[in-house]
């Protein structure tokens, strides 16, 4: 059964929402601040994380914060900030998705099942794709920079895949968004994009300013800038 960790600390709208998950075949674990989801993390076995922002002991930008130091499980924010600002700083700390208060059951049961078969299907078997200082071994989908595990988040993992299996090629930034949106996942965007974009650079760059492996040519798109060994 795929088991969800939900973080909210409103109990009503806690409790509403783990019926329709629970009645979606989702086994949830809910938790009401931060210290609460942050011992059920470290103690379960999850594939996807929902989270608020406004917890009583701290952010949910904190706790996504600190999962990514530790895990690539999905992560989905869930919350009445709805303004730009929100959005994009959620994204860049390693959230996968956000969805806002009020929000319909249809779309935010659809984002669930895009993230956790995202997840899933990422993990593909065969090579490893070495690029510089950059392995990736396909058969665990784990990152690896100078022999230190990178951790990424599904998405990110897999336009990294894109990049690295075009290696040296410039990719329209439509191209890049038609091999990440399938029929059903409608939710990327070119800002979208750019985020993760910036979060990848963020841990395989030496220099984020001065970029050696994703290239940004204006106007154009992007390119993997190393050649690429598969093993």
């Amino acid at each position: 059964m795929t088991r969800l960790l939900f973080v909210e600390d409103d109990e009503a709208l806690s409790l509403g929402i783990e019926f329709t998950l629970q009645e979606e075949g989702y086994e949830v674990l809910r938790a009401a601040s931060l210290e609460a989801g942050k011992n059920i993390f470290e103690n379960e076995d999850l594939d996807l994380i929902i989270l608020d922002i406004n917890l009583p002991d701290g952010s949910g930008y904190s706790l996504c914060k600190y999962i990514r130091t530790k895990s690539d499980v999905p992560i989905m924010f869930l919350t009445a900030l709805d303004e730009e600002v929100n959005i994009v700083l959620g994204l860049e700390l390693g959230g996968d998705d956000y969805i806002t208060k009020p929000f319909g059951v249809k779309e935010f049961l659809s984002r669930i099942k895009v993230l956790i078969r995202r997840n899933y299907k990422n993990v593909s078997s065969g090579n490893k794709l070495i690029s510089g200082n950059v392995i990736v071994d396909t058969s665990t989908a784990t990152i690896t920079k100078r022999g230190k595990e990178i951790f990424l988040s599904a998405q990110e993992y897999k336009l990294l895949l894109i990049f690295m299996n075009k290696p040296q090629i410039l990719l329209k930034r439509s191209e890049i968004l038609n091999e990440l949106i399938d029929v059903e996942e409608s939710f990327f965007d070119e800002n979208t994009l750019s985020v993760y974009i910036k979060r990848i650079r963020g841990k395989i760059e030496e220099d984020v300013k001065v970029p050696e492996y994703i290239i940004t040519q204006r106007g154009l798109g992007y390119r993997w800038n190393k050649t690429v060994v598969k093993e």
